[in-house]
């Protein structure tokens, strides 16, 4: 099936181009204002500026293209100088790797690279091998998969590394699969490869590939990403598990503190404003500058437990979504509740925000968008894509990219000629 671009441009199904690869090595920076380069966007926060979502969902030509995709993947879109990454896996049993490259204004398709998987690719069947989301900074896209392959290509499809984490570690994987998305920070390409066997996080050199430092990790399935942060006066990464959460120093793997009242292992933490957010007996905030000291946590609300979606920050307000697909408000100074709003669930990507709007995608692919306000949430508009959906949105300069399994559209705003 063909669909129809805005401008009655076509976009095909890809062919795909594959390439031998072998080892070598890499690097990343933070992304700019109009770069979404990492799971949850600039700072891992799902947050963009004013005015950076569509205005109107079921507006004619909100949906300005969508292309087929190669494979399944739950990774979100990236987006970057004009051009959309995604990864996916396809075949049998998800062995082929796939990151694409798309022309951000057409769709059109600039580069696509797949590998074959070195690890395990068994995995839940509503999960995909192709889940943690890629990175990228200095010129490079890091793509981690749930086989614990990872790949470093620069941002014109180039091979620079290929590293299978399961030839030197052969027991770290699970049977519902991997889902960690990789971070950058301060020099270091970090990753959480945890599970019930061979648990660790590992600081990666971006030019060689090569372990910079490894530390062992609590022995328990655990789907959550990194958070980089700024703690006190130094860049610092939140490591979240079962056990609760290990701030370390990027550079060499040192724990900096740690708060140790456990949390969950799907939803993440979200850092703002001098705040970590964690999931922890609902939402706990703690205080970045007084860490690790009495006080550091400023408050605690069991209300605000979300379900798979991390909690997103909007207008000094903090939400998250429960498993009855119920939109929970809270003020982020005290962590009182403030409103419940009902949608059309259930969800497992996190909500994007930007101002008082807050763009959330369903299971069932139903786009809602809802208007906050501290004294109630208004659903404006929606826009139902008729797939399952499960991956987080990638966003940019008002434009919205959601991927399924099968499928990647850019949703915006249409032109008024």
């Amino acid at each position: 099936m063909d669909f129809r671009v805005n401008m009655g441009v076509v976009v095909r199904r890809f062919v795909a181009v594959v390439v031998a690869v072998s080892s070598v090595a890499t690097g990343i920076v933070n992304a700019p204002s109009q770069s979404w380069d990492q799971f949850r966007g600039p700072g891992s926060s799902a947050s963009l500026g004013e005015g950076q979502l569509p205005l109107d969902l079921g507006q004619d030509g909100v949906i300005q293209w969508v292309v087929d995709l190669p494979g399944e993947g739950l990774s979100s879109p990236l987006i970057h100088e004009g051009r959309v990454f995604v990864t996916a896996s396809s075949g049998p049993d998800q062995k082929t790797l796939h990151v694409i490259c798309l022309d951000q204004n057409s769709g059109t398709l600039i580069w696509e690279r797949s590998i074959t998987a070195t690890g395990r690719t068994m995995c839940h069947e509503k999960t995909a091998v192709a889940a943690p989301s890629p990175v990228i900074a200095d010129g490079l896209i890091f793509a981690l998969y749930s086989s614990n392959d990872l790949i470093c290509l620069d941002l014109d499809g180039n091979l620079r590394w290929l590293r299978g984490l399961t030839l030197d570690y052969p027991n770290a994987s699970n049977s519902l699969g991997m889902a960690s998305s990789p971070v950058f920070i301060d020099g270091v390409l970090v990753a959480q490869i945890e599970n019930d066997s061979q648990s660790f996080a590992v600081g990666i050199n971006p030019e060689n590939g090569r372990n910079i430092w490894l530390i062992d990790r609590p022995r328990a399935a655990n789907w959550t990403s990194p958070v980089p942060l700024q703690s006190g006066d130094r860049m610092a990464v939140a490591l979240q598990s079962s056990k609760g959460i290990s701030v370390i120093n990027p550079r060499n793997g040192d724990e900096i503190w740690s708060f140790t009242d456990g949390a969950a292992t799907i939803p993440s933490s979200v850092a703002h404003d001098g705040v970590l957010y964690v999931p922890s007996n609902g939402i706990t905030a703690l205080d970045l500058n007084r860490a690790g000291e009495p006080g550091a946590v400023l408050w605690n609300s069991r209300r605000l437990r979300p379900s798979t979606p991390s909690p997103v920050i909007a207008a000094d307000m903090i939400f998250t979504l429960n498993n009855a697909g119920v939109l929970t408000c809270a003020s982020l100074k005290e962590g009182d509740r403030l409103w419940d709003l009902r949608l059309s669930g259930p969800f497992s990507a996190t909500p994007l925000a930007a101002g008082n709007r807050l763009l959330l995608v369903s299971e069932r692919g139903v786009v809602q968008m809802v208007t906050v306000t501290p004294e109630d949430g208004t659903l404006t508009s929606q826009l139902d894509l008729g797939e399952m959906i499960l991956a987080t949105p990638g966003a940019s300069a008002g434009q919205v990219f959601i991927r399924s399994d099968r499928h990647l559209w850019k949703l915006a705003s249409p032109l008024v000629l």
